[in-house]
């Protein structure tokens, strides 16, 4: 996204001569000036009245389904999934000071679930967000990226997020009905609409039902609690089969500041932020150019070091938000000193969160971490990592349990980055597969198939290059993803 530029401090200036007298065209230039200001001041009693009867219009499509007792809710993704057996029990998650969630159900679903969140923010509360680079993208991530960037991330009051419809490659109707359900959450917290972020989940190409949402919100809000992270990440999930959480606590200059996540995904996962949908809270008073840098620089490590199967998303958001409400001083820059410790356990929450969706991965049984050493460069590790982490080949081995290093080596040289082949060395955990570009001396079938039978595998390869290494976390592939996306819609 873009941020708000700062400006600098002006500097003293000698008094400057006096001008010549204006031109002809400065007149006219400066004329429309005053004329355009005259009619922006003229226009906004209009814009007041427009965006009344806006509301007035969502109010009245919202009552179509006043009445309708909301029905009962599952607490699980899509029914029939089994949960992944690389799952990870949810944590005690407590509270954020300035914070509180609540969920319902507006009926995105056929079948019965919570499929709306919302969180209701503090005054003051600062905001930082990273969104999927997806050449279509959807109506909430442009809705995110105009209204963070016309506030700075200052004084963000709420969040609206729905699971069951993506509200992508939806044109203008779909930027409408974002706009409607973000006026009605704006309006029961008493705050502008541009104030309110909001984020969606579901199939592409399906125009959101706003009508739905907007008729639930006040009924939804009256539930709001400090305590409902676990309701929070149930509500948001899809094809997922376990809720995410993850939670921290740091020092800033000798207070405690609690930090608080939750994420959704499970398919579509793939390394180009964002890579899911993730909101994380703290307690800390941070400035939203900090927060939006720290973001920046830790999504790199993590959502951006895992991928499922390769295909990014519509909809991927990461939105950070930071209270202000714990005792610990203001910091206005991300590298202060006092936020080491802080930085070091948001980036900790972040990684927690971003492996889950990998362990999660739609039809996974193993977890898988694949580290490049020796490469030209960073950027050619990660790329030589990323493209093993995705090929169909290795990640089928992986299912089957089947030491097939040939895979790997295949998969580094498609790379199309720098290798050396009389270097190159592939390891499984701690044993070797090949050294120096051949087969390991000490290789041995039995100890690689008996280790290929854990449920978290370590793959090393050195491409004898240089010194440059990245580190991608990936899961396996198997007949459960197809059977998965198969009848998605279903």
């Amino acid at each position: 996204m873009t941020k708000t530029p700062t400006k600098a401090p002006a500097k003293p200036r000698a008094a400057a001569p006096k001008p010549p007298p204006a031109k002809p065209a400065e007149i006219v230039g400066q004329t429309a000036e005053i004329v355009g200001q005259t009619l922006e001041r003229a226009l906004d009693p209009l814009r007041s009245v427009w965006k009344s009867a806006a509301l007035r219009r969502a109010d009245r499509n919202a009552r179509q389904f006043e009445g309708q007792p909301a029905p009962a809710v599952l607490t699980t993704g899509k029914p029939g999934l089994k949960v992944s057996p690389n799952a990870v029990p949810f944590p005690d998650m407590g509270r954020i000071a300035g914070v509180e969630l609540a969920v319902g159900r507006a009926g995105l679903y056929k079948h019965e679930r919570n499929d709306v969140l919302l969180m209701d923010f503090a005054e003051g509360t600062t905001c930082a967000g990273v969104f999927t680079r997806h050449g279509v993208g959807s109506a909430p991530v442009d809705w995110c990226k105009r209204h963070l960037e016309a506030t700075g991330g200052r004084d963000i009051r709420g969040l609206v997020v729905n699971a069951g419809c993506a509200n992508s490659f939806t044109g203008r109707p779909g930027a409408d009905a974002a706009r409607r359900v973000a006026s009605a959450v704006a309006k029961r917290f008493d705050c502008r609409q541009g104030q309110v972020m909001m984020a969606s989940t579901g199939v592409i190409g399906e125009l959101l039902p706003d009508a739905k949402i907007t008729a639930r919100v006040p009924e939804i809000a009256k539930g709001l609690r400090p305590d409902g992270w676990g309701d929070a990440a149930r509500a948001i999930m899809t094809t997922d089969t376990f809720a995410k959480g993850a939670v921290a606590e740091a020092q800033i200059d000798g207070e405690t500041v609690r930090i608080a996540g939750i994420a959704k995904g499970s398919g579509m996962i793939a390394p180009d932020m964002a890579t899911m949908l993730a909101f994380v809270a703290t307690d800390a008073a941070i400035a939203p150019a900090a927060l939006q840098a720290l973001a920046r620089l830790y999504v790199h490590t993590t959502f951006n070091a895992v991928t499922v199967d390769g295909d990014r998303s519509t909809n991927d958001t990461l939105l950070l938000f930071a209270t202000g409400q714990a005792a610990a001083p203001r910091i206005s820059r991300a590298g202060d000193a006092r936020l080491a410790d802080f930085r070091a356990k948001l980036e900790g929450v972040l990684l927690d969160l971003a492996q889950q969706l990998v362990r999660d991965g739609e039809g996974a049984t193993k977890f898988v971490k694949i580290t490049v050493t020796g490469a030209a460069s960073a950027a050619s590790a990660r790329k030589i990592a990323r493209t093993v982490a995705e090929s169909p080949l290795v990640k089928t081995a992986f299912a089957g349990e089947d030491a097939n290093w040939g895979r790997i080596v295949m998969a580094v040289g498609r790379a199309d980055e720098p290798v050396n082949r009389e270097r190159m060395s592939v390891r499984f955990g701690d044993l070797w597969a090949a050294r120096d570009g051949r087969v390991s001396p000490d290789y041995s079938e039995a100890k690689m198939s008996a280790y290929m039978k854990a449920k978290a595998l370590e793959v090393s390869v050195d491409v004898g290059v240089g010194r440059g290494s990245a580190v991608i976390w990936t899961c396996d592939l198997t007949h459960g993803y197809i059977s998965i996306n198969g009848d998605y819609r279903s």
